[in-house]
């Protein structure tokens, strides 16, 4: 690595342009580059963790998990698009704690608490063919004989990794999954590129209002509030979003 680039980075913050010129030699092989990469970047891979603290994992272990979304990100950042590689590398070091948690709780969770996810699914599936809607958590606990905390902590422990296919949320007891907001009558198009890739050609605040909507289920109104704007705003700004990750799709 440049000797003189070396020392410029270890005096002062990085700049989004520095970061891109060590992403680029990192890419090459260059360990130097990649090692200082993680270095100048500790600051972001903490504040990412304090998200996921109080869920009984050491923090250093989480920090650890973070590093290796960061380097993942690192090697999959994509230097031809306009982006600041922070807001790329948030979305991937979050992912890769997720998973984490996510993996490792599957194992953590009892085999009473499977069977009675079991039961919950079964249960909720011949009450919506019953009922002619999906029931609610009291109507699935009266049935199992059940408290309606044990029904809601089964479903948490067996819920699956989040996928453009998931339930996001239900609207009147209509499921509802990002696919369905983005696409019409002739879903193939979905197929033709990977969604990641035009996510993370988004700016920063259009990743947000995707995150904030789709990943953490929050509602416009929410939204709005973290932003500072209206609800109509993010309304307008979620439509445009859609519609132009349908249009890069269609490419």
């Amino acid at each position: 690595m440049d000797v003189e680039l070396k020392q410029t980075a270890k005096q002062v913050q990085l700049s989004d342009e520095e970061v891109k010129a060590y992403i680029a030699l990192s890419q090459q092989g260059d360990q130097e580059a990649r090692d200082l990469l993680v270095e100048r970047n500790m600051r972001l891979v903490w504040s990412v963790v304090q998200r996921f603290l109080n869920r009984g994992y050491e923090p250093d272990d989480l920090f650890q998990i973070g590093c290796i979304g960061l380097l993942k990100s690192v090697d999959k950042f994509d230097l031809s698009f306009d982006v600041k590689f922070s807001t790329y590398a948030v979305p991937m070091i979050i992912g890769e704690i997720q998973r984490f948690i996510r993996d490792d709780g599957s194992v953590k969770v009892s085999r009473s608490l499977k069977e009675a996810g079991n039961k919950i699914r079964k249960k909720k599936d011949e009450l919506s063919k019953k009922l002619g809607r999906s029931p609610t958590v009291q109507e699935i606990a009266q049935d199992l004989n059940l408290s309606a905390e044990e029904v809601v902590h089964a479903q948490e422990a067996a819920k699956t990794p989040h996928s453009i296919h998931e339930t996001v949320y239900e609207n009147d007891g209509d499921p509802i999954t990002l696919l369905d907001q983005m696409a019409d009558t002739d879903t193939r198009w979905f197929d033709k590129m990977a969604l990641q890739d035009i996510v993370r050609s988004l700016d920063e605040r259009e990743r947000l209002i995707v995150y904030m909507r789709y990943y953490k289920d929050q509602t416009q109104s929410e939204v709005a509030d973290r932003l500072g704007i209206s609800q109509v705003q993010v309304s307008r700004l979620e439509k445009k979003i859609l519609q132009y990750m349908k249009e890069q799709m269609l490419e």
